[in-house]
């Protein structure tokens, strides 16, 4: 069988995944500067961190890199993050166009194509964890709190209670706002939650469809048209 892996370098780790032909097998996640077990040959690679890509291109030289060059989106600036493409990309070429995808990485953003697979823009903001340890790094009394499993309420009367209602209710305020101007334009558009919150996003706003695979959607979508 046809198999092969790809490699998304993330700002805070590493993501690998196994393909047999078109179909993703795996997904593993690793710190930066490691490789998961067996991993011998490595196909593509993308990257938003230049760093880890001069590592990795060290021990994987033949790994083919994916650039912005590579997406058949229009409209794609220089400056866009690779990882965003590749997921909008995937999610349109899996599901179709338009669509909008929230990823819940480091980085809480925002990305769109609409159904002539445009670019059309998106927004970036720091993502819950980056948000709650911000908290606990540059004040001198908060503590250290993190995304809970479940919303809290809202109204608290403890430190800890009052960080983990303010960053969860404002940022699904934030994203269900998003949600509302893409439906007002792109009322048959497709909207999509993928990174390493995306699952609790969805938990929280059923109305997203969850799949952590897109980026990875996009290197096989790339693949199968070269």
């Amino acid at each position: 069988m046809d198999q092969w892996w790809a490699l998304m370098i993330g700002n805070s780790r590493l993501h690998w995944a196994t393909f047999t032909g078109d179909t993703l097998q795996t997904v593993h996640h690793t710190a930066h500067g490691t490789c998961p077990p067996g991993v011998k040959q490595l196909h593509y690679l993308a990257s938003v961190v230049p760093q880890q890509t001069t590592w990795i291109q060290a021990h994987f030289p033949t790994a083919k890199p994916i650039t912005l060059a590579d997406i058949p989106l229009e409209n794609l600036y220089p400056q866009l993050g690779i990882d965003r493409a590749l997921a909008v990309w995937g999610a349109g070429q899996r599901y179709g166009f338009p669509c909008l995808v929230v990823d819940g990485g480091t980085a809480l953003t925002f990305s769109a194509a609409n159904g002539d697979r445009q670019w059309i823009g998106g927004a970036i903001l720091p993502g819950l964890n980056l948000q709650f340890q911000s908290l606990t790094q540059h004040t001198a009394a908060l503590p250290k709190v993190h995304l809970p499993t479940q919303l809290p309420s809202r109204w608290a009367n403890d430190p800890a209670g009052a960080i983990a209602s303010g960053i969860t209710y404002t940022v699904l305020a934030g994203v269900k706002d998003f949600i509302r101007a893409w439906q007002a334009e792109f009322p048959q558009g497709q909207i999509f939650s993928t990174g390493g919150d995306g699952a609790w996003l969805v938990q929280q706003l059923p109305i997203l469809n969850y799949d952590p695979g897109l980026i990875f959607h996009g290197f096989a979508a790339l693949r199968r048209n070269r």
